[in-house]
């Protein structure tokens, strides 16, 4: 049994393998000088989402865990000429059977059945009558969460900065803004239709109508498919951050690393900690047996943060630090430091 790591940076992609989740071995950086925002690992393929300075954004993919590398000739996401838009950067990409998915900047969703060779965008989306109104975070205006049904392919949860949370029940024909209950305090109304800043969304494929959501000030859950929202903020330090991660067997569990405020982005108290709930945010713990103690100023990103198969959990900073949790949390050892800004982490086991 192997664990691997695919993490995405400002300058480049970094692979990573271990047979005991304690001692790794790290590659050189692939795409050296290309800011890798979104990586997918299967068993038989790595893709990753690349930004070139002068080329732009394309979608690379390594069939020997990133020993050769192929891109196609072409833009795989590419807009319409009728959409007069210009894509800045992939943010998201999503395996769900035959299909990839791709989140983008501007707010999109691109959809391929050709295993990524090309990517074709989902209309139904892109022509809603919100999007003149989705504005960008600060981050930028992108989708950065797609969550796939794990049992009916018409239905997807998808979130973005700044619009909030969509939904589909006809394969992408038509969305519903799905934010009842979330706040937007920089707005008139607190709690409107759309216009939240949702940072992540989570979702365990054996509880499917429950969500986990970090917004920009809020934690939230919902238990009824994303139709209404309720704060699970309460035992946390704080409710501002961007990551939000579901353990891989355990629906209850949720991980979440907390910063201070929107103004200041620090972990409380300058430790660096992961918590954690096992019973669907009603309490949380901190978890930081490993982890430095003090004088910890790097924070997370929302794809900062994942898990794998088998208990796992991990996650890189913007300090460049990578750290893996084989007990769930429990301990932590160091898989890598003085990386560039950590932009996702991604894990499997093969």
């Amino acid at each position: 049994m192997e664990f691997q790591l695919g993490i995405g940076t400002r300058k480049g992609l970094f692979l990573a393998r271990s047979e005991d989740r304690e001692n790794w071995e790290l590659s050189e950086p692939k795409f050296p000088m290309e800011a890798v925002r979104a990586v997918a690992l299967t068993p038989g393929k790595v893709y990753a989402a690349a930004v070139n300075e002068h080329f732009g954004p394309t979608i690379a993919t390594s069939e020997d865990f990133g020993e050769t590398w192929s891109e196609p000739d072409h833009a795989p996401v590419a807009f319409p000429a009728d959409t007069e838009t210009a894509l800045e950067g992939i943010w998201q990409i999503v395996l769900a059977g035959d299909v990839v998915y791709a989140g983008v900047e501007p707010s999109a969703l691109f959809r391929s059945e050709d295993g990524g060779g090309t990517f074709e965008l989902v209309r139904g989306l892109w022509d809603h009558e919100h999007r003149p109104h989705w504005t960008p975070g600060g981050g930028g205006q992108m989708i950065h969460t797609i969550l796939p049904h794990p049992t009916d392919s018409r239905r997807i949860t998808v979130a973005m900065s700044t619009g909030g949370v969509y939904r589909t029940e006809d394969g992408g024909k038509s969305w519903t803004a799905s934010n009842r209950g979330i706040s937007a305090g920089f707005l008139p109304d607190e709690e409107p239709e759309f216009g939240q800043c949702v940072h992540k969304v989570a979702m365990h494929p054996a509880r499917p109508e429950r969500f986990f959501l970090q917004n920009h000030g809020g934690v939230y859950r919902s238990d009824d498919d994303a139709k209404t929202w309720k704060s699970i903020a309460g035992g946390l330090p704080n409710d501002f951050g961007f990551a939000m991660v579901v353990h891989p067997t355990e629906p209850d569990t949720v991980y979440n690393f907390p910063l201070v405020a929107d103004v200041l982005r620090f972990p409380p108290e300058g430790r660096c900690r992961v918590y954690r709930s096992e019973d669907a945010g009603e309490t949380w713990t901190g978890l930081g047996n490993g982890l430095p103690d003090k004088g910890f100023y790097a924070g997370v990103l929302r794809d900062g943060m994942c898990v794998d198969a088998r208990d796992g959990i991990y996650f890189g900073t913007r300090s460049g630090e990578v750290w893996a949790g084989p007990d769930g949390g429990d301990t932590w050892h160091q898989v890598a430091a003085h990386l560039p800004d950590v932009l996702c982490v991604r894990a499997q086991v093969v």
